[in-house]
């Protein structure tokens, strides 16, 4: 059992006749493992991160909003979990707490140099101060006479180490290298002139990040193996993404994140970590990945290889199927397919969750529609395709 602040109530009370304890347990050690690992890697690929735009920031933020919405389930989860069990996972979140600590520190930018301020150890009081002006009064020189001694100069000179060097004497202020921007390809696809396909290179950038297109085809080159660090797509509508190619020939991505889309059919290509799938509504999803989570999803196709049992939690007529052969790569073909394999969190009883079900056999795509149809091409526009896979009435 998965305990989310977000988790609405069972639709019915657990009963002893349908899941044991033990099941329950075991289900939430599954899950909070799942979540343990998931944050681990997301706290190693914070480095992946750029610091413009606050990309980083944001990162940290997220990572650290998963450690906490974790500790509340683990907090919530009090009533079925063994104390002692209670005792391990707050030591788990202590120290995935700390990891996140280190890198924040990490990535912090350095302060700048200040003076510290130090005690003089010589101070003195202010009746002490009143009795040597007296004193120097008393002592004051006559007409004629210096103020400074015989081996003290009346005239102020530059400090050595304030002079310039001689070698330096000539030199001229000239201006340092600008700053390099990192290149904005969601605004190169937005302005580029109309044609069929966007072809993005991401040449210049180490992640691949599409978000806030409508009824756009886009299909990543193979240039785009240099952005794999990490993989998002967001706030997309009516689209057709394709990044099989750059992640086919050994450059998955580390890690990948699908979120608010709807009407869309993306073919996320390969992930050598976990996908996380989040509000997508109406599309279909083509993905082979070691890890998938899904939430907030709702009448999705999945077409799948997960070397992972897939978890979806607050999902409804998610459908799975098998990943294609065609996308099929060298690096899945030794590990088991566990695509049918679905754990929902939010699903308690004995019986098979209504949340999921295997897409039938009739309802598939078929190997032409991935390979003649999907790819586009004279004659192929963008609403052809979401025609034929079934997605342009949704």
């Amino acid at each position: 059992m998965v305990v989310d602040e977000k988790m609405e109530a069972p639709v019915a009370p657990v009963q002893a006749s349908t899941v044991s304890q033990s099941d329950i347990n075991q289900r939430f050690y599954r899950h909070f493992q799942a979540e343990c690992t998931e944050l681990q890697e997301q706290i190693a690929q914070l480095e992946n991160y750029s610091l413009v735009g606050g990309e980083k920031q944001d990162a940290l933020d997220h990572v650290n909003s998963g450690i906490t919405r974790l500790s509340n389930e683990v907090s919530d989860a009090s009533g079925f979990v063994p104390a002692y069990d209670q005792r391990v996972y707050s030591q788990a979140i202590k120290a995935l707490e700390e990891k996140l600590q280190e890198a924040r520190a990490k990535f912090s930018p350095k302060p700048r140099f200040q003076f510290k301020q130090q005690k003089n150890n010589s101070a003195i009081s202010l009746n002490d101060a009143a009795e040597l002006a007296q004193e120097k009064r008393l002592k004051a020189p006559g007409p004629g006479q210096s103020l400074l001694s015989s081996n003290e100069s009346s005239i102020a000179t530059t400090p050595a180490h304030l002079k310039t060097p001689p070698s330096e004497a000539s030199s001229k202020d000239t201006l340092g290298d600008l700053p390099s921007f990192p290149k904005n390809y969601n605004e190169e696809m937005t302005k580029a002139p109309a044609g069929p396909i966007r072809k993005p290179s991401f040449s210049q950038a180490t992640n691949v990040n599409i978000s806030g297109h409508s009824r756009l085809h886009i299909i990543l080159p193979s240039s785009a193996s240099r952005a794999t660090a990490s993989g998002s797509l967001t706030n997309l509508s009516g689209c057709i993404v394709d990044m099989s190619v750059p992640t086919a020939n050994g450059a998955p991505f580390a890690g990948l994140a699908l979120q608010n889309i709807k009407n869309s059919l993306i073919i996320a290509g390969h992930v050598a970590g976990a996908a996380h799938i989040t509000g997508v509504q109406d599309s279909v999803i083509v993905v082979a990945s070691r890890q998938v989570r899904m939430h907030d999803c709702k009448n999705v196709d999945i077409y799948l290889h997960c070397a992972s049992r897939p978890i979806i939690e607050a999902c409804s007529n998610v459908r799975f199927s098998p990943i294609p052969e065609c996308y099929m790569t060298s690096q899945e073909a030794p590990v088991q397919n566990q695509w049918d394999q679905v754990d929902d969190f939010k699903w308690l009883k004995a019986e098979h969750s209504p949340n999921w079900s295997i897409l039938p056999d009739e309802n598939k795509l078929n190997d032409e529609v991935w390979t003649n149809v999907v790819p586009g091409g004279p004659g192929v526009g963008l609403e052809d395709i979401l025609k034929k896979i079934g997605l342009s009435g949704r």
